[in-house]
């Protein structure tokens, strides 16, 4: 939905009240009675309304309360100061420069930028990518999605191009736990290159990224879908070995942090081994005790994919743990040690999907020691614990009432 950047926000007010006017066919005065207001005051001079008058207009237009609060909140001002009125392509190499020192608000206010003087479809789709990969360092997983199909929305662009945000969204949605989509996209990518040749480093990219997101998608599915769970494991298998052959090459032609999401899916194929027998669980357990006690202090190893691989390594750890292990005191044992390593390093990268693990498993384990000894144990929590809880809520809809619950149970310790 385009509109000026030049107009305030009580003039972007002022058209949304038009608008709903005009749609509904109503007067002002017959708007006003609706959303409960004086007709002569509907737009403040702040152009700030309360909130109720924003859930009013969200069920006259027939839009949600995010796509008003979008509209009216939109920024005017989406320029960074040190590189205005610089080409698209030096803003595009910016934006590279954002991502990999890891500013990303920064990253996506320069994809803003980049998206405002953009002159042609592919240049428009390539900033809505930077501004995705923005939003994926945030952990705003649902922005992600809104900018890569945003970009998949520009037409005509080049296949590899359009591919690559396929693997940008089946990604996101894939995080997001909407596992069915997930799958779709990701397969719908590896079909295409099954009769078309990888030939770029961007379709090998996007190859490798849609086997990983596969791979990964089917794993999840082994608690979610039981009946068909041997299936969802044996082709998450072959998913995966297919993912960590491209990523493979990838680190040795491109750079080594592909080696490190190799190494996630490697970790993701010991979950899967153990599920089909392939491996016995303690013996999975064992291996992952090793491979994380590389990590002893995450806050001196340097941020990326590696140090990311051995976090998700220790949410494997706790899949195989609740699925296998019998031995309650065992499984708080290894409960607590994955959760502990994997919450270290969420902190280190602020990563939010790996938070939302995180707590979802500490949660689970709970649960399980509360069968186990019959005994509610509450849980401390400080104000740094609500915060993440807080946004781990806001970033992950399925995770609300478990953080809900996580907060109703645990003993509020004020700072």
């Amino acid at each position: 939905m385009a509109q000026p950047l030049n107009v305030n926000r009580k003039e972007r007010l002022e058209r949304l009240l038009d608008l709903a006017q005009a749609y509904r066919g109503w007067t002002r005065r017959e708007l006003a009675q609706k959303i409960g207001r004086d007709p002569t005051k509907l737009a403040p001079e702040s152009g700030n309304p309360k909130f109720d008058v924003v859930l009013q207009l969200s069920e006259v237009l027939d839009w949600t309360l995010d796509e008003v609060a979008q509209w009216l909140w939109y920024k005017a001002e989406r320029k960074v100061p040190d590189i205005e009125g610089v080409s698209f392509e030096h803003l595009d190499v910016k934006s590279q420069e954002a991502h990999r020192s890891g500013e990303y608000q920064r990253m996506v206010d320069i994809a803003h930028a980049a998206l405002d003087i953009a002159k042609t479809p592919e240049e428009r789709a390539r900033a809505y990518n930077r501004a995705a990969g923005g939003w994926d360092g945030l952990g705003r997983f649902n922005r992600v999605l809104h900018a890569a199909q945003a970009g998949l929305r520009e037409h005509p662009i080049p296949s590899d191009l359009r591919l690559l945000l396929q693997t940008t969204a089946s990604n996101a949605h894939y995080t997001l736990w909407q596992l069915d989509e997930s799958q779709g996209v990701a397969q719908r990518v590896i079909d295409y290159y099954k009769t078309n040749k990888a030939v770029t480093d961007r379709a090998k990219v996007a190859l490798a990224h849609s086997w990983y997101v596969l791979g990964h998608s089917l794993r999840r599915l082994l608690d979610i879908d039981p009946e068909q769970a041997t299936q969802h494991a044996q082709a998450s298998r072959c998913a995966l070995e297919h993912a960590i052959d491209l990523y493979e090459e990838l680190a040795q032609k491109i750079h080594e942090s592909f080696g490190g999401i190799a190494h996630t899916c490697r970790g993701g194929l010991l979950e899967t081994d153990v599920f089909l027998g392939r491996i016995d669980a303690r013996e999975a357990l064992a291996r992952i005790v090793d491979t994380i006690n590389a990590v002893v202090e995450p806050t001196s190893m340097e941020k990326g994919d590696w140090l990311e691989s051995y976090g998700w390594w220790c949410i494997f750890g706790c899949n195989i743990t609740l699925r296998h292990l019998t031995n309650e005191r065992d499984l708080q044992r290894y409960m607590a040690m994955f959760t502990n390593k994997a919450d270290e390093i969420a902190d280190r990268l602020d990563h939010w999907a790996m938070r939302e693990r995180v707590f979802s498993m500490q949660f689970e384990g709970r649960q399980r020691l509360f069968g186990w000894t019959g005994q509610e144990i509450p849980i401390v929590i400080d104000n740094d614990d609500i915060r993440l809880i807080t946004g781990t809520m806001g970033r992950f809809p399925q995770f609300r009432d478990m953080g809900w619950s996580i907060l109703n149970c645990g003993n509020i310790v004020q700072d």
